[in-house]
């Protein structure tokens, strides 16, 4: 099993969700973030004064897949979340050593 952690932009959630379902991914954590990659943050005027934004609000999916599903979940994202603008995100994937369901127990694959 793997952990397939994708930050994105928040507008394109729906989208990544929609794409995700059509693949069979039945379950995913959504946080909403705050943070800042090589664009570090922007410049807006607000009442005419100029302000730098350097914290950009992201979303966070937490999906865990079992490890034959990795790259498709990952294509699934890349495609379904780009932009080709800067800030589109980032994917990391990183192993799971065991899943459990907390309502019957069951443990591994099942579990998810």
């Amino acid at each position: 099993m793997k952990m397939i952690k994708a930050i994105i932009k928040p507008f394109k959630l729906d989208e990544v969700k929609e794409a995700l379902a059509e693949i069979g991914i039945e379950g995913m954590t959504v946080t909403e973030v705050k943070g800042f990659g090589r664009q570090k943050g922007h410049s807006e005027i607000y009442r005419g004064s100029e302000y730098t934004v350097e914290l950009l609000p992201k979303i966070v999916l937490d999906i865990c897949v079992p490890s034959d599903m990795v790259k498709k979940t990952v294509d699934t994202i890349l495609k379904s979340a780009h932009t080709g603008k800067i800030g589109d995100g980032k994917i990391f994937v990183m192993p799971v050593e065991e899943a459990y369901r907390i309502r019957t127990g069951e443990s591994g694959i099942v579990a998810l």
